[in-house]
C-alpha cells in the first residue's frame, strides 16, 4: 500500500508541472512578461509585418528597373533623332547640325594620300562629338612653305561654284565629311617648295587659330590645285573636286 501511494503522490506532481507549463504557455506569468506564443501565432505576425513593410522596397525595386529599362531603350530605339533635352544619345537631326556649327573640339581632322593617285589628297573630318554639327561647305585650304614666316604668297585651290541649298554640310557623331584636294591636276612641272598643306575645318565660323598644318613631303609639286566639297565617300568627294574652277 505505501508502495502505491507513493506512485500516486508523484504521478499528481508531474500532472501538477506540466498544468504550469502550459498555463505558462498560454497566457505569460505572474510578472506580467508576454509569451511569444504559438509558433503558427509567430508566423503568422511575421508575414503581416513582410506585407505592410517592404511595399515600399517594393516600388523602390520597380522604379530602378523602369529607369534603367528606359535608358536602355532610349539608346537602343535611336530616339536621340527625336529632339529634346534628355537624349542619351546626343542630336544626330540634319536641323540640329544647320543651326550648330561645329567646334573644333568635337572634330578630329586627318590628311593622307589618296590611293591610286600621285597628286591626291584626302581631307577627313571626323565628329568625335555627341551631336551632329555644320561645316562649311568645304574646309579652309591653303598650301605653302612649314619654314615661311610670310604666308601671304600661299597658294589657295579653286573650289566649286554656284554653291547654294541647305546652310551647312550636316555630320552626325562618329561620321566622317570628307574632301580631295588635287595639288597638281594636269601633272605639269609645279612649285617646288610647298611642303605643307594648312586646313580649318571651317573657315565660316572657326577662328584662323584652329587651323591645322600637314607636312606634305618633299616631292610634291604643286600647280592649279583643285578642292571639292564636303561629301560622305572619297568617291564623291573626288568627283566634286573634278568641278572646281567652274560656276
Amino acid at each position: 500500500m505505501s508502495t502505491l501511494r507513493h506512485r500516486t503522490t508523484v504521478l499528481a506532481a508531474a500532472t501538477t508541472a506540466v498544468l504550469a507549463l502550459a498555463l505558462t504557455a498560454c497566457g505569460g506569468d505572474d510578472t506580467g512578461t508576454k509569451s511569444a506564443g504559438s509558433a503558427s501565432d509567430a508566423a503568422l505576425a511575421a508575414a503581416s509585418t513582410g506585407a505592410s513593410q517592404p511595399a515600399a522596397d517594393a516600388t523602390t525595386t520597380n522604379t530602378g528597373a523602369t529607369k534603367a529599362n528606359t535608358s536602355k531603350t532610349g539608346t537602343s530605339n535611336g530616339s536621340a533623332k527625336t529632339g529634346g533635352s534628355t537624349r542619351t544619345g546626343g542630336d544626330t537631326s540634319d536641323s540640329y547640325a544647320y543651326k550648330h556649327p561645329c567646334k573644333s573640339g568635337d572634330l578630329s581632322v586627318r590628311v593622307y594620300p589618296r590611293e591610286g593617285s600621285a597628286t591626291q589628297q584626302v581631307i577627313e573630318v571626323n565628329n568625335v562629338g555627341a551631336n551632329s554639327c555644320g561645316l562649311s561647305y568645304f574646309p579652309r585650304v591653303s598650301l605653302g612653305a612649314s619654314k615661311a614666316s610670310d604666308h601671304s604668297s600661299d597658294i589657295q585651290p579653286a573650289v566649286p561654284g554656284g554653291l547654294g541649298g541647305a546652310p551647312a554640310y550636316p555630320v552626325k557623331p562618329k561620321t566622317a565629311a570628307i574632301a580631295v584636294i588635287d595639288l597638281n591636276p594636269s601633272g605639269a612641272n609645279g612649285l617646288t617648295w610647298i611642303d605643307e598643306m594648312n586646313v580649318l575645318a571651317d573657315g565660316d565660323h572657326m577662328p584662323n587659330a584652329d587651323t591645322q598644318n600637314f607636312e606634305l613631303g618633299p616631292d610634291v609639286k604643286v600647280r592649279d590645285p583643285k578642292l571639292g566639297l564636303y561629301r560622305s565617300t572619297v568617291a564623291e568627294a573626288v568627283s566634286s573636286m573634278k568641278q572646281a574652277g567652274t560656276s
